[in-house]
């Protein structure tokens, strides 16, 4: 199929998604804390404070200097992370981790768009290491997601990138000039009112499970609102333009898997 051909009325187009709560039903960072745990990457004090951040997240939302420290704190926790290390341990454990809690309602429209010759772009503020496996797990056809600074094979603590809030909308616009989408004719969707610049650029807002604050703004300005309720276990539907960096990945990161499945075995008994 020629995904991102054309939407409606014959114009090229496609639906941006934001991952966490949308897609999937949890925090995509969060979900690889006990792999990376177990992989020696991250300590026992880094997963409670992760989780901490995280709930605070969810219980009130995050304004600005909450943003900063997220994304502060997002660097920090992987500073000295080996990347081929860290990517393996991602594509170990993606199905077991990722796989049991994807929205059957995201899987159906992703579906949909692709029926309609549209791309699929995931959107999430995590980092690429772990985006970009789930992306290519759900077969979508671009990924907007952090980039994390890495020098000699390791993570520096600094981020190039952070796709969150306004950034999203920009990389869109980006993203759009590049494929020759006409916005107008193109969908977004979102649990988050971080997120309300994501959804004023494109035609078809919809707020998926949106926070107090979203399902507001989504109220007061005609938006269309959906809940998503039913994770489902999903087979990978890896579709080879998105997934052709994580095979590079994949193959250079085999002597890091190798050491660390070793090491889990070794664990274990």
């Amino acid at each position: 199929m020629d995904h991102g051909m054309h939407g409606e009325h014959g114009r090229r187009a496609a639906a941006f998604f934001d991952l966490d709560k949308t897609v999937i039903a949890t925090s995509s960072t969060m979900a690889f804390s006990k792999p990376f745990y177990a992989g020696g990457l991250l300590s026992r004090g880094g997963v409670l404070r992760g989780l901490y951040a995280q709930l605070g997240y969810l219980a009130v939302g995050a304004d600005h200097d909450q943003t900063e420290r997220m994304k502060d704190r997002l660097a920090n926790l992987v500073r000295g992370w080996d990347v081929a290390l860290t990517e393996a341990i991602v594509a170990e454990t993606l199905q077991e981790r990722i796989g049991p809690v994807v929205y059957q309602e995201a899987i159906d429209l992703i579906d949909a768009h692709h029926a309609e010759g549209q791309d699929v772009v995931i959107v999430s503020a995590s980092s690429e290491a772990v985006v970009r496996p789930i992306a290519a797990m759900l077969g979508a056809d671009h990924v907007i997601a952090s980039r994390l600074a890495a020098a000699e094979g390791r993570y520096t603590g600094e981020l190039d990138y952070y796709a969150y809030g306004p950034a999203k909308a920009e990389a869109i616009l980006d993203l759009a000039g590049r494929h020759g989408y006409d916005l107008a004719a193109c969908s977004a969707y979102s649990d988050s009112v971080t997120d309300v610049p994501m959804l004023e650029a494109v035609g078809n807002p919809v707020a998926v499970n949106p926070d107090k604050a979203l399902r507001r703004e989504a109220v007061a300005r005609g938006w269309e609102v959906r809940d998503f309720a039913r994770p489902v276990p999903l087979r990978p539907r890896i579709d080879t333009r998105v997934s052709v960096g994580v095979v590079v990945t994949l193959t250079v990161a085999t002597g890091a898997l190798g050491w660390w499945l070793l090491r889990r075995r070794a664990r274990a008994h």
